[in-house]
């Protein structure tokens, strides 16, 4: 067996607007998890993008992933290097814990023989993440459909082409899920579930038939945008800017506070009039125009690259 394993794992925007917990897309934007057994002890390292707010600890989500890998199979290593190169700012709705999670489970499954199959690592990253979205979408690429069932994640991946890009406007201030998720009500109005099921619907048809000219009509949510916008100063206008400079829709990416606009035309200047409407509430933010990952996590042990997503879904 390998000593030795690098996984490169792309981010997600999640939700989409009505498509909560189910909906995800990859985004070509990074975070790579190296994991190495050692003769002895624990090393952990953190680089990159807000190191600072990743623990260098044992509590690290990456190597707790790991972990569970090497304790489900039954593997104990002598000991543990591993480093994580983080490259998606972290607490901003772009799915960075998903990406440590699913580096942790890839390489721990590669230095073990890989016993578990990419499905499994599937329910394994949603059992740690709490919800198939992210870590769906990250593991396969692309426009990922995941449903529960019997604690096992059920994922169908769609191509959305090659014309769709994502602008994320990613402001300087964190937003946890716990935090994003707590404001959101217990129960909610048949009326507001009937609106959310035809616009989710209304999505994956759009994608599936490429008719991205719908997506301006099927990204309307009732069920946790209008609880969460109030925790975003100037989404409405950040929105609006962005609609008028020519996105076809808009929504929060997760959980926020990143917000995310679909286009095909204008990016720049999508991206421009985000940050400019932003800056009219006295917060910066970084502005990234992203193409879709179609490809999903890739792992490289002494030099060949597997491809996860490409297997153990028939």
């Amino acid at each position: 067996m390998p000593n030795k394993a690098t996984a490169r794992i792309p981010a997600s925007t999640t939700n989409l607007g009505p498509g909560f917990d189910v909906l995800g897309l990859a985004l070509q934007l990074y975070s790579t998890v190296e994991l190495q057994e050692i003769d002895s002890g624990i090393e952990l390292a953190i680089h990159g993008i807000d190191s600072d707010k990743i623990s260098s600890d044992t509590d690290n989500i990456a190597y707790q992933a790991a972990g569970l890998v090497f304790d489900r199979c039954g593997y104990k290593p002598k000991g543990l290097r591993l480093v994580l190169t983080n490259g998606i700012p972290a607490i901003r709705g772009l799915g960075g814990s998903g990406t440590a999670i699913l580096g942790g489970l890839l390489t721990a499954n590669a230095i073990c023989g890989e016993p578990f199959s990419t499905a499994a690592l599937l329910d394994f990253a949603t059992e740690l993440d709490g919800h198939p979205d992210n870590v769906a979408a990250s593991l396969l690429g692309g426009f990922v459909v995941s449903v529960m069932q019997d604690n096992h994640v059920h994922p169908i991946k769609l191509d959305c082409g090659s014309d769709l890009r994502v602008v994320v406007a990613i402001p300087d201030f964190p937003l946890s899920t716990k935090q994003a998720r707590g404001v959101l009500p217990k129960t909610v109005q048949l009326a507001d579930a009937i609106y959310n099921v035809s616009r989710s619907s209304l999505l994956v048809a759009a994608i599936a038939t490429g008719n991205l000219e719908a997506l301006s009509l099927a990204m309307h949510d009732r069920l946790h945008q209008p609880y969460r916008i109030p925790l975003i100063p100037g989404f409405d206008e950040v929105t609006e800017a962005a609609m008028q400079a020519g996105a076809l829709s808009v929504a929060l990416s997760g959980a926020g506070p990143s917000i995310a606009a679909y286009c095909t035309t204008s990016t720049q200047e999508v991206a421009a009039q985000m940050s400019r409407a932003f800056a009219r509430h006295q917060i910066s933010c970084d502005v990234k125009v992203l193409s879709i990952d179609s490809t999903g996590a890739t792992v490289r042990i002494c030099g060949w690259v597997n491809q996860p997503g490409h297997q153990g879904f028939g």
